[in-house]
Formats: C-alpha cells, structure tokens, sequence
C-alpha cells in the first residue's frame, strides 16, 4: 500500500513583460522566511503544507502551487497573487488559478 497523499494542484499563467522579473522578486521576498531557490527563469518556495513552482517564458508568469490539501492550496493561491499584484501594482494584472 503506498503511503503517498495526493496533493491538491492549481496553476496560474500570468501575462506580463516582465516574468523573470517578478519571479525574481517573488523569491527574494518570500526566502527572507521561507526555503527558496531560483535562477532567472525557474523558481521554487517552500512553504508549511505545500510548494509554489514559478517558471518565466517569455511573457508569460507560470505559477504551480501544491499543497496538502484544497483549503491549504486556496490559501498559498491568494497568498501568491496578493503579492504578485503589489509587486506589480503600476501594470495591470490578473491572476486566474486552475485547479487540476
């Protein structure tokens, strides 16, 4: 028997000329409490009961959050995308999660 828990998904694709950017700032800020790591195009923050994956490609923010269950997820999901639009708060942004 397999001792694996299924993790609760969602992904959000932001639209934003600068993704790296902001992947950048969303791991710098979030590593001074939490593990992290990142280069220019990929990141990943640990957090209490799940992770945010962050990719940049091009114009496109790629954020992945799993955690252990929905309710933890919702809540990694608003966490994210408040930060996200107070980092970008000049240019206009909507983050839309999918839950998979």
């Amino acid at each position: 028997m397999s001792t694996e828990t299924a993790l609760s998904r969602a992904t959000a694709q932001v639209a934003t000329p600068k993704a790296a950017q902001y992947l950048q700032t969303l791991c710098k800020h979030f590593g001074h409490r939490r593990p992290v790591a990142f280069d220019r195009t990929a990141g990943e923050i640990a957090f209490d009961g799940g992770t945010c994956r962050l990719a940049a490609e091009g114009e496109t923010l790629i954020l992945v959050v799993e955690a252990t269950n929905p309710a933890a997820r919702e809540r990694l999901q608003e966490v994210l995308a408040s930060h996200l639009l107070r980092f970008a708060f000049k240019e206009p942004m909507t983050v839309s999660w999918t839950a998979a």
